[in-house]
Formats: C-alpha cells, sequence, structure tokens
C-alpha cells in the first residue's frame, strides 16, 4: 500500500467532474470495505458480555483474567503490522477476506475453548483479523475517495466499529437473559457465554461473502501490471471517459513512488520523521483515555458499584447506541468543520467527564473493597459515563481513523499507517490488561489516570496537529506539524 494514496489523488478530480452517480458507487465500496469495521467492534466487544461467566468458569484470577480480556489485541498488534505488506503483495480484498476467515476460526475457537487459555489462543486469532480489518479499510477508502467527501467515507469505518460494539452487546445482552445469566446453560449443552463468541460467525461469513462483490484497487491493479482490470474497474467508477489518461496518471505517481520499506519512516537523517510520531501519539492518546474500559468492562464495572447484572447490561447497550448517534454527528459534520475542532471539543469534553468520574468513584464508601454510590453519586456517575461515550465518539473515535488513513506522504503511508494502528493496539492492551488491577485498587485513580491522558491529549492537538480537510493525499506532507515545530 506503500504509495497508493497516489492513484486517490490522480483519480479525485475525475471523481468530481463524473457527479453524484458516480459518487454513489464509491460510497457502496467504501461501505461495504467498512464492514470489517463491524466486525472489528464485535470481536472487541463481545467479551464484555461473557468475562463475568469467563471468570467464574475457568476461576480465573484478575490478573490472568485481564490478560484474557486483552489477549485479542495482541494479536491485533501484529495484524496492524503485516497488513500493509501483505495488502501489497496479494491486495486489498485478499486481506480483507483472511481477515473475515481469522474472525470465523476465532468465533468456533473461544465458543468451544475447554480452557481458559484455549480461549485466549481464539482471542488471539480474532485479534489478527481486527488488527488486519483496522489498516486495510481506511487504506482502502483512502484510495477510492474523492477529498470532498473522504472525511465521511472514511468516517464509515468508526461508525461500522460502533454499530459492530452495539450489536455484540445487544446479542450478549439477548442471550443471557434468554438463558437467565451468561454462566447458564443454554443450547445444545454449550453456555451462554458460549453462544456470545459462537454468534459472531454469521457477521464473519456475511462480511467474507460481502467483499467479494467490491473492486480491487486499481492503484494495486496497475502496480502489479493487470493494466486491462483496472481499466475495467476505473470504468464502473467513473465511467469509460478518461481511463486511458487516469491510468497514465497512476502510473507516472508510481513512478514517483519509492519500494514499500520501513526505512520510509525515516528522514535522511536517519531519524523517525516527526509525522510518525504525531500519528503514533494520536493512536496511543485515542486509547490512554480509557474508552475500551466502557465496551470491554462496563458490565462487571456498574456490577461493581453496585448494579445487578441486568442493570449492568442494559446501561452497556444505551452506552453503544449512544456511540453510534455520536459518531453519525462526526460523519456528518467531520468535512464540514474539520478534523482538528472535533479533536480539541472531544479532549474538553472528555477531561472533564472523566474527572468527575474520578472524583465521584475516589471519594464513594468502599465496602467489601469496591466504592459504593450512595443517593445522586450513582446517576451522576452514569450521565457522565455516557458524556464521555459522546464526547469520544463525535470525536477521537472517527476522527483518529480518518487521519490515519489520509495524513501520512504517499511514500511512507502504508509503513506508518500500520505503525501507527499497532501503537493503538499495544495502548489498547496496556489499558485493557491493567483495568482489572487498577480497579481493585482503586477506581478513582484508574479514571484519574484517564483523565490526566484527556488533558494530554488536548494540549497535543492544540500543538501538533494541523488540519487536512479538503486538501488531496498528495498534499499531505506538510499539513500535520513534526514534534519541535508548528
Amino acid at each position: 500500500m506503500a504509495g497508493h494514496g497516489g492513484a486517490a489523488t490522480e483519480e479525485e478530480s475525475i471523481f468530481e467532474e463524473e457527479g453524484d452517480s458516480r459518487s454513489a458507487g464509491v460510497i457502496r465500496i467504501a461501505v461495504v470495505a467498512a464492514l470489517g469495521g463491524f466486525l472489528f467492534g464485535y470481536d472487541s466487544a463481545v467479551i464484555n458480555g461473557a468475562v463475568a461467566a469467563v471468570e467464574k468458569t475457568f476461576e480465573a484470577d484478575p490478573i490472568a483474567l485481564g490478560f484474557a480480556v486483552a489477549s485479542a489485541l495482541i494479536g491485533a498488534a501484529v495484524g496492524a503490522l503485516m497488513a500493509g505488506r501483505i495488502a501489497d503483495r496479494v491486495g486489498r480484498l485478499a486481506v480483507m477476506k483472511i481477515a473475515a476467515v481469522l474472525f470465523l476460526a476465532s468465533a468456533i475457537v473461544t465458543g468451544l475453548a475447554p480452557d481458559l487459555w484455549v480461549l485466549v489462543a481464539g482471542r488471539i486469532v480474532g485479534g489478527l483479523g481486527v488488527g488486519m480489518a483496522s489498516v486495510i479499510a481506511p487504506a482502502y477508502i483512502a484510495e477510492i475517495a474523492p477529498a470532498r467527501i473522504r472525511g465521511r467515507l472514511a468516517s464509515l469505518q468508526q461508525l461500522a466499529i460502533v454499530t459492530g460494539i452495539f450489536v455484540s452487546l445487544l446479542v450478549d445482552f439477548l442471550i443471557a437473559t434468554a438463558a437467565g445469566g451468561s454462566a447458564e446453560p443454554f443450547w445444545w449443552g454449550l453456555d451462554a457465554w458460549q453462544w456470545m463468541f459462537l454468534a459472531m460467525a454469521v457477521p464473519a461469513i456475511v462480511y467474507g461473502g460481502l467483499a467479494l462483490t467490491i473492486p480491487e484497487s486499481p492503484r494495486y491493479l496497475v502496480a502489479n501490471h493487470r493494466v486491462e482490470e483496472a481499466k475495467a474497474v476505473l470504468s464502473k467508477l467513473m465511467g469509460p471517459d478518461k481511463i486511458e489518461t487516469t491510468v497514465i496518471r497512476i502510473r507516472e505517481t508510481m513512478e514517483r513512488s519509492t519500494k514499500p520499506s520501513w526505512a520510509d519512516l525515516k528522514t535522511p537523517g536517519g531519524r523517525i520523521a516527526g509525522i510518525v510520531w504525531v500519528g503514533l501519539l494520536l493512536s496511543v492518546f485515542q486509547q490512554f483515555v480509557g474508552i475500551n474500559v466502557i465496551f470491554y468492562y462496563s458490565n462487571i464495572l456498574w456490577e461493581a458499584v453496585g448494579f445487578d447484572e441486568s442493570q449492568a447490561f442494559v446501561i452497556t447497550v444505551i452506552s453503544a447506541v449512544i456511540n453510534i448517534l455520536t459518531t453519525l454527528i462526526a460523519i456528518a459534520t467531520i468535512d464540514r468543520f474539520g478534523r482538528k475542532p472535533l479533536l480539541l471539543i472531544g479532549s474538553i469534553g472528555m477531561t472533564v467527564t472523566l474527572a468527575t468520574m474520578a472524583v465521584i468513584f475516589g471519594t464513594a464508601p468502599v465496602v467489601d473493597g469496591a466504592p459504593v454510590l450512595d443517593g445522586a453519586s450513582g446517576p451522576i456517575a452514569l450521565i457522565a459515563a455516557n458524556l464521555f461515550v459522546i464526547a469520544f465518539g463525535m470525536s477521537w473515535g472517527p476522527v483518529v481513523w480518518v487521519l490515519l488513513g489520509e495524513m501520512f506522504p504517499n511514500r511512507m503511508r502504508a509503513a506508518a499507517l500500520s505503525l501507527a494502528a499497532a501503537g493503538q493496539w499495544v495502548a489498547n492492551w496496556v489499558i485493557t490488561v491493567s483495568f482489572p488491577g487498577l480497579k481493585d485498587l482503586s477506581l478513582g485513580l484508574a479514571y484519574g489516570l484517564y483523565a490526566t491522558f484527556a488533558l494530554l491529549s488536548l494540549l497535543f492537538v492544540w500543538r501538533f496537529v494541523q488540519e487536512t480537510k479538503g486538501k488531496s493525499l498528495e498534499d499531505m506532507t506538510g499539513s500535520v506539524a513534526a514534534p519541535g515545530s508548528h
């Protein structure tokens, strides 16, 4: 995928000349590509409804439980690092299909796991698919999207992620309700939590099938000397006019591109380019604010402060719905207001809401090692948690993925996007694996740390991130300030 953004840039003006009828075709393709995000979200959140039952069934201690929940993120980091190179070698669509197979395998292995470590292995396999999907979807969409709607199309990735989270949590809730509890027997001798994992097989098969209905990237086809196939795809996307001109432009861009390499991330002086650090830190901050604590652990979090399992499930599903609605707000506004303003607003909102939760949890009386929310403190904590989801969902959730798909220069796009996505999964792993221990130590401390990172994210965006709205992919070389410059 290195240099693949050049193809998107060369084609953008022609897409825009063709009008809405051709844009509709691009939107349909982007929607299908973004469905990888649905499985990404589903696989990430499915553990939430099952985590209490897994802890009980396998008698897992907090460290082992945290590792089991976070194990998918190890696979995701590896999958993200591998995705760019695999896509350059066998194609964008092949990566989508591989991810679908990995998701399917994960559903079966985790659902039928006889012990905790087989479940961990299944989670890692699914994580590989998550990591690949997290890289290939924004890269593929950025490659085919016109600049004028690129932000909205790239945001479809986050919409698919949060929809996958919602559906996963809803399925968990319905299965647990039908069985009478997540650890209770359900169908065919299997417990409810096992069916929560097995249910992921359905979207995995659907995604794999839909990946067969979209075209391979014209940029990849030309790069592999499959020019006639590239012309056929371009004809469907933008009509028969100017196909030859477009192919010539792609070839010229290819000639200006260097061969994909991790060395692309370095400056002539041998240092990692500043823009790579900016992308990596955007990824880290997106996770260090603790958003996935809400979606991985919210059930045991709310149970720990006095809600029963059924109430905790309902609260979690409501949070997932709010996440979807706020992502729709981001999609509607990102190409109008820009990337940086949304990030700044989101950082302010996250800082205030996380600090509120830190104060409430930190000052609540502790009974049997867990804070007890009395009087108004419970409703205030719930409101703050959902306002935090709103602040994240309309800003850092979708905007970071948009920026990672578009901010890097052509020569380093594949390597930089893979590295940033891998960094995101590593940061996610750190937060996820540390939360059970932090929860037992002090929920106030945990949310105080997340609030601190939210405040730091505000300062980081204010100082280093510049606007990319409406710019072509080839104009991105100076669009984001490097650390130490402005």
